[in-house]
């Protein structure tokens, strides 16, 4: 993740949600050998990994 093109996104979500984005950066933290891992970097992966999910989505679509 490059740290110089970082913007900051202020938003609110329900307490449970962010319950559960602490589990997931936990579990993150367990399985993973990068040392440290921040909220937003799970975050980031998630939103990346949802938008290839998507983006292979709508290609499957154009196809039929």
């Amino acid at each position: 993740m490059s740290e110089a093109k970082r913007i900051q996104l202020n938003v609110r979500i329900a307490n449970e949600t962010s319950k559960m984005l602490d589990e997931i950066v936990e579990y993150y933290q367990q399985n993973t050998k990068l040392g440290r891992i921040y909220k937003g970097d799970v975050l980031t992966d998630i939103i990346e990994k949802s938008y290839e999910v998507m983006k292979k989505q709508q290609n499957a679509n154009k196809k039929f």
